[in-house]
């Protein structure tokens, strides 16, 4: 088992049952300490807060007028 980067991503790599080496985002594993919030959140928030405002940030990234723009 080996943890790396890969594309700004926290990532987990292992050997599946053929031997083939695979990966996951690490955040789908169980290799790090349970997120305290999602403990006392105990599936009654489907989101968290620092989640939701990454997603408002991209959100208004991509409705940018600068988006899909190509510069000399």
């Amino acid at each position: 088992m080996d943890r790396h980067l890969a594309w700004d991503v926290d990532r987990v790599s292992f050997a599946d049952e053929n031997g083939e080496v695979a990966s996951l985002p690490a955040a789908w594993t169980d290799i790090d300490p349970v997120d305290p919030f999602v403990v006392i959140a105990a599936g009654r928030c489907p989101f968290r807060v620092q989640d939701l405002l990454a997603a408002a940030d991209l959100i208004d990234a991509l409705r940018s007028p600068d988006v899909g723009k190509t510069t000399p």
